[in-house]
């Protein structure tokens, strides 16, 4: 329900009209985020009092007209045809491109008829220095409400929009302006009676889309489709026919006030658009940059990780030092602290990504990769958009999940949130590292290097993997249906910094409050699981394993290794480890490889530090230690390497399809605000390492 004493903003436009840069320079730090109500589609929203009135901001997702075409558009729909909808505003400010301006008021003019009170706000007037408020009188046939000439890069006209929102009065009645050919006054008569709503529009609305709007209740709906098929109301042939009327009554008009206007960098952004939208340079040109990115990721990211860790690490040690000895200190030091640095580790990747992808947004440059590989990527049910996620993915599926919020279609979005984690990302580089030499020899072919060859190999399996699997839920899932693409190309410009500072925190906020809701809880429970064993099984174990270092006369470090694989095997997990045991040996697994994909679904990097420690290495030993001490492993009973090439290509294959990462699954809750998806994906992912694994072992063993 509203708030008497507030009044809802809804801030509408198109895409790239500069609704979103308005709505943060009004909310600055006083935005969140959170849904529509009912629906998994992003709201931002915040509040802000002006001369002692509260105004409730919304930013509504970019919309083209009351005929959508996406579930973002669907949503604007629903809202402005539902008095009852928290969010139904009592006031619009609509932003226009004021240099697109016969497309940017097609919406407008369906909005203004639907009876709101609207402030039209022409944007990017700074583009055109020799605008005057004149130019502008001409809309006011079909806007008869307040205009305004306005940049929200000059922040031209800020005060006298606050101005205009303050002295707004939500009892005045608006001035509708029908400029649409009115559809029989019977058949809207007759709407109306069911609808109890007057406006003409609403009703005409009604009947095109009362099979899936909120306002329309059970009872309506059968009274309202019999009134559309009596009267033979042919809904794709009235939208074509109101458009172009709207178009045939804006486009005089439009003309008119922007005949005198010239962009300034109009010719450069062709100039540009000709090397980078074209056939051939234009993808080498994305994937060279995407290429930076994923450098980027890697080396500016990794400094502040280790940062990230060394504090952490010190934390532990630090509290281990201070706190007495007891479970609940092993809980901090073993549990809570690291739980709380799987976390914050992602933020430097986190942020940098969506620092970048912000920049090239503000710029211009991704609504252009976008239309670039729209065409190929809707073959396997995706879509342009999502090609930065596949992307940026070979650093961290997290972020690259959270960067599909631009794509609007929810099934394209979500069949690209469940193939993302099939992409290698950076932390299956440790495990490939040492399991790629029990595959391959060292040694080049043909001058490349046979072990990089191998792992370029694992690479585009993940990729053929991931579209192979979109291609299938294209089909499978049937939620929402396709899109098509429609999108502008905005003029490149210099970036609002203020903008993409903002997105950067959002993001960062969202995973660290969300996501690491859920990272922090299952960290707890993997270290209860490795901690704790049944009865006095691990009492036992480390005295045994203190008995034999003593027999051996083994040193400190070699002896608190041996008591750590004791005690882990010994634990639940090395129980859970066995159990599953005769599941996996199909594979070629033991029991301690068992352990490893158990603690591994931390962080698919910790399979190394578990080897290490299950074999009794130090975790301070480089992995070429670890390779050799697993090298030198015998599979039971018999004289043969555990660590053969079909162990070895097994497991690799496992861990290029495995969802061994709890951080991902935590993202993909959070992106899709639901258990059912990261189970679903759990499922697939698990089940095809698990046979592909199966495969390769049995063929080569």
């Amino acid at each position: 329900m509203k708030e008497s004493n507030k009044i809802n903003v809804a801030l509408i436009g198109n895409p790239n009209s500069g609704k979103s840069s308005l709505f943060n320079l009004l909310t600055g730090m006083r935005q969140h985020v959170s849904n529509f109500p009912g629906v998994t589609v992003e709201k931002k929203s915040g509040v802000i009092d002006i001369n002692g009135r509260k105004f409730e901001i919304t930013d509504f997702p970019g919309t083209y007209s009351m005929f959508p075409n996406s579930s973002d558009e669907r949503i604007v729909v629903n809202i402005l045809t539902n008095p009852s909808h928290p969010q139904y505003p009592d006031l619009i400010i609509y932003v226009a491109d004021i240099h697109n301006l016969e497309r940017h008021l097609l919406l407008a003019s369906q909005i203004n008829d639907l009876g709101f009170d609207m402030i039209l706000l022409l944007n990017m007037v700074d583009l055109t220095p020799d605008f005057k408020s004149s130019d502008f009188l001409s809309l006011k046939k079909i806007f008869p409400g307040t205009i305004l000439p306005f940049s929200t890069k000059t922040h031209l006209n800020l005060n006298t929009l606050k101005e205009e929102m303050a002295n707004f009065d939500r009892d005045q009645n608006s001035q509708l302006n029908f400029i649409f050919d009115k559809l029989d006054t019977k058949v809207l008569g007759q709407v109306s009676k069911v609808t109890n709503v007057s406006n003409q529009y609403f009703n005409k609305l009604i009947l095109h889309h009362y099979a899936w709007l909120e306002f329309v209740t059970p009872g309506m709906n059968p009274k309202i489709e019999d009134i559309a098929k009596s009267r033979q109301f042919e809904n794709i042939k009235e939208q074509v026919s109101e458009t172009m009327l709207r178009y045939d009554a804006i486009s005089p008009l439009a003309s008119k006030t922007s005949k005198n206007l010239k962009i300034g960098d109009e010719s450069f952004t062709e100039k540009i658009d000709n090397i980078v939208t074209n056939r051939i340079f234009g993808p080498i040109l994305f994937f060279a940059l995407m290429f930076g990115i994923f450098q980027i990721l890697y080396s500016w990211a990794t400094l502040p990780m280790e940062w990230i860790e060394s504090l952490f690490n010190s934390l532990s040690t630090l509290v281990s030092d201070q706190m007495p000895k007891s479970w609940f200190t092993d809980l901090i030091v073993e549990g809570i602290i690291p739980g709380l640095g799987g976390i914050a580790v992602f933020v430097p990747q986190i942020a940098l990504l969506f620092l970048i992808i912000s920049t090239l947004e503000e710029i211009g440059y991704m609504s252009r990769a976008v239309y670039m590989f729209d065409g190929l990527l809707r073959k396997f049910g995706l879509n342009g958009r999502s090609i930065v996620a596949l992307v940026s993915s070979g650093a961290c599926a997290i972020p690259a999940i959270m960067s599909t919020r631009t794509i609007t279609n929810w099934k394209e979005r979500l069949i690209t949130i469940l193939v993302t984690p099939l992409i290698s990302c950076s932390a299956r580089l440790p495990v490939y590292i040492v399991l790629i030499g029990f595959v391959v020899p060292a040694g080049t072919v043909y001058g490349f290097n046979k072990q990089g060859l191998a792992f370029m190999v694992l690479y585009l399996i993940g990729i053929i993997a991931a579209l192979s699997v979109a291609l299938i839920l294209k089909y499978v899932i049937k939620s929402g249906g396709d899109s098509f693409l429609m999108i502008e190309l905005p003029n490149y410009k210099k970036p609002i910094f203020k903008n993409i500072l903002l997105v950067v925190k959002e993001k960062v906020q969202s995973f660290i409050v969300e996501a690491g809701k859920i990272i922090f809880f299952i960290s707890i429970i993997l270290w209860f699981l490795s901690s704790y064993g049944p009865g006095n099984e691990m009492a036992t174990a480390e005295q045994e394993a203190k008995t034999v270092a003593l027999e051996q006369q083994l040193d400190a470090k070699s002896t608190n290794n041996l008591i750590a694989s004791a005690k882990i095997e010994s634990s639940y997990a090395g129980h859970l480890g066995k159990w599953i045991e005769p599941a996996i040996r199909p594979l070629g697994f033991d029991w301690k490889i068992g352990i490893a994909l158990i603690t591994s679904f931390a962080a698919r990097e910790v399979f190394v530090g578990t080897m290490a420690t299950i074999y009794s290495i130090g975790s301070d030993n480089d992995e070429l230690n670890v390779r050799q001490i697993m090298a030198q492993q015998l599979k039971p009973g018999t004289n043969r390497p555990m660590y053969d090439r079909a162990t070895s290509m097994s497991l690799l294959i496992f861990y290029v399809f495995a969802m061994q990462c709890m951080s991902t699954l935590a993202v993909v809750k959070r992106e899709t605000f639901s258990w059912k998806w990261p189970i679903i994906q759990f499922t697939f992912m698990s089940l095809l390492a698990y046979l592909s694994s199966l495969a390769i072992y049995q063929i080569f063993s």
